[in-house]
């Protein structure tokens, strides 16, 4: 009898952090010899913009930094699936799936999860500026609070 493997999805932002969350979750899939998902979904086309997240991914001098720009439709989701290719370039495993999707941040993780039907979700939790969680809440808190798969939380926050 054929067994399915183990998937591990990986949901990534556009956070400089992003690269410990990465780390994090594709060392759990090792010692789980599961299947690697990375995940980023395009929401708010705003954030994209904020200097706050560029560059965006903090992966060091393994990558050039880029802000990201776009004008034609398009441009984002491919500035996106550049961000996911040097992430996996960066965690060295040519096994590893990507996947950009559309929509509202946490439903889309969920609904991915689901139709993979992955073993757990691995996301990253930031601290944010009290205004900022009040307006968009907290996406690791609504997958939390509405997943039954089991969540794997990076916390990301910058010690002070």
């Amino acid at each position: 009898m054929k067994t399915k493997k183990k998937q591990v999805l990986i949901a990534l932002d556009y956070d400089p952090t992003a690269q410990k969350v990465a780390d994090a979750g594709f060392a759990l899939a090792q010692a789980m010899e599961a299947q690697v998902i990375l995940l980023h979904v395009l929401s708010n086309h705003v954030y994209y913009y904020s200097p706050e997240y560029s560059p965006i991914m903090g992966l060091n001098d393994a990558l050039i930094a880029y802000p990201l720009r776009y004008e034609k439709p398009g441009d984002l989701k491919n500035a996106a699936q550049g961000f996911l290719d040097k992430s996996k370039s960066h965690l060295g495993d040519e096994s590893i799936k990507t996947l950009i999707k559309e929509g509202n941040l946490s439903e889309t993780i969920l609904n991915t999860a689901k139709d993979l039907d992955a073993d757990i979700i691995v996301m990253g939790s930031h601290s944010r500026k009290w205004l900022e969680k009040i307006v968009m809440g907290s996406v690791t808190e609504s997958v939390l609070n509405q997943t039954f798969l089991p969540l794997f939380i990076v916390p990301t926050r910058n010690r002070s």
